[in-house]
């Protein structure tokens, strides 16, 4: 195999996964009809791969592609982005997105994990005071007023910790704090941008309406600190199956914008039922169940992720129609047993179990 391109003579590089097929930083391939091309990173043009070294890497990508933690498919082409820095390029009938609860529950893990620890530490601090109280005759008298006192001390950093700084549409930084997210709410807005906006709270009950990207990046900004306290795994499917049973990650957020919140009269923009002193209920983002709080922060980074990869599928699938003329052109001069390999390839395919 070649190992560099043959249209600018750059190298392709090298990779460490594809055992049988070391070469480049991006492969495209196509299952269906054997075809195994090395993208150049530098011109982006498609180097089709000798015949005689496609096939078990083709296997090896599909199955590695299929496993992918980090994919994203249109009608007939995918792109999947791997830990090593390989990147592969799937060209057929695209797999159904899933959401693996393993993608997340490590992750989500580690957050109980630090949670725990530190809440232990305030544990003992706390039960410290409240022994120091009673060894000293003060428990009975104020020594459970100092510990209320802590407890509200408690809530008002949680609610004074600035959680994430948010670019407006106009470009101003917005600061968001625990009681900002206690407010803000994911709200129905216009289907053209995506179905729902983010009515996003900071300062001092002051509110900007986010849609679109804006929305999604604030939302996935804000979601992991809301949600700093990590779960367990039985947590983490059963938000992964709230999004599953949805269909999209969007349609996940679509649902959560139309669901009404404890408290609320209404989900729109303007009517909304406030407190006594002229600000929006705590009912926001924060304040959801457990598992909607985690499925919220899965389903924004998703559509994100897919959003972006999206961008470079399109410039891909032009590729891959100019690349796929010309190999179709060189796997038919002079190579007769083409059609004997590639039907022992699907057959082989096949037969594995999946």
């Amino acid at each position: 195999m070649y190992s560099t391109c043959l249209y600018c003579n750059n190298s392709l590089g090298t990779n460490e996964t594809i055992e049988t097929f070391p070469v480049g930083r991006r492969l495209a391939f196509d299952q269906s009809k054997g075809r195994l091309w090395v993208v150049c990173r530098k011109c982006e043009k498609w180097n089709l791969s000798p015949l005689e070294e496609r096939w078990e890497a083709i296997e090896q990508c599909e199955r590695i592609f299929h496993d992918a933690r980090k994919r994203v498919s249109t009608d007939n082409i995918g792109l999947a982005k791997l830990g090593e820095g390989l990147e592969l390029v799937r060209i057929g009938q695209a797999m159904r997105p899933e959401f693996a609860a393993w993608r997340y529950g490590d992750q989500f893990g580690r957050r109980q994990k630090r949670a725990i620890l530190i809440g232990t530490g305030a544990a003992v601090v706390g039960g410290g005071l409240l022994i120091a109280g009673a060894s000293a005759g003060i428990l009975s008298g104020g020594g459970w007023g100092m510990y209320q006192g802590i407890q509200g001390l408690i809530n008002v950093a949680r609610n004074k910790r600035r959680l994430a700084v948010i670019t407006a549409p106009d470009g101003r930084r917005l600061t968001i704090r625990g009681e900002n997210a206690a407010r803000t709410r994911i709200i129905l807005g216009d289907s053209r941008a995506g179905g729902w906006s983010l009515d996003l709270h900071h300062g001092k009950d002051e509110r900007t309406l986010l849609e679109g990207e804006h929305a999604r990046r604030a939302t996935a900004l804000i979601m992991p600190k809301v949600n700093s306290g990590g779960a367990s795994r039985a947590k983490v499917k059963t938000a992964v199956d709230r999004i599953e049973s949805s269909g999209d990650p969007e349609r996940y957020l679509n649902l959560v914008a139309r669901t009404p919140p404890p408290r609320a009269e209404s989900t729109s923009w303007k009517s909304r039922s406030w407190d006594k002193k002229g600000r929006a209920p705590a009912n926001g983002i924060s304040k959801l169940p457990l598992e909607t709080r985690l499925a919220v922060e899965m389903a924004v980074n998703e559509e994100n992720e897919r959003r972006a990869l999206e961008g470079e599928l399109a410039l891909l699938e032009l590729e891959w129609k100019e690349a796929e003329e010309i190999a179709a052109i060189a796997d038919r001069l002079g190579n007769e047993s083409v059609d004997e390999q590639f039907e022992e390839l699907k057959r082989r395919s096949l037969a594995e179990p999946r």
